[in-house]
């Protein structure tokens, strides 16, 4: 794979994750809930928040040799991005749904 295409593909992958929690009613698409309320839900994005994070840490230490040290404004700033990738599994889940099915049962 060509070096250029792993940010993009990063970015890609980032944004699939933060949708998870408001797309699939498993937690982490793993286990079986029968009830998976919102509070739920947030923690899960939390949780793939900090697989996410992991995860760019592990490929900058693979590109560049090195894990650069960021202060907190880096991951503010990050966290500001995975909330905006979560938008539209948030609004598909909190308010699309409901109008889709009320549609398709007229």
């Amino acid at each position: 794979m060509d070096l250029q295409g792993i940010p993009q593909l990063f970015i890609l992958v980032a944004f699939i994750t933060a949708n998870i929690p408001w797309l699939s009613d498993r937690f982490l698409v793993v286990f079986s809930i029968r009830n998976k309320n919102g509070w739920l839900r947030w923690l899960e994005w939390l949780l793939l928040y900090g697989v996410v994070g992991l995860l760019a840490v592990g490929l900058e230490r693979k590109l560049t040799g090195v894990w650069y040290d960021q202060d907190w404004e880096f991951y503010v700033t990050n966290l500001c991005l995975f909330i905006v990738f979560a938008l539209p599994g948030f609004i598909f889940h909190y308010d699309l749904k409901k109008h889709i099915w009320r549609k398709s049962s007229h």
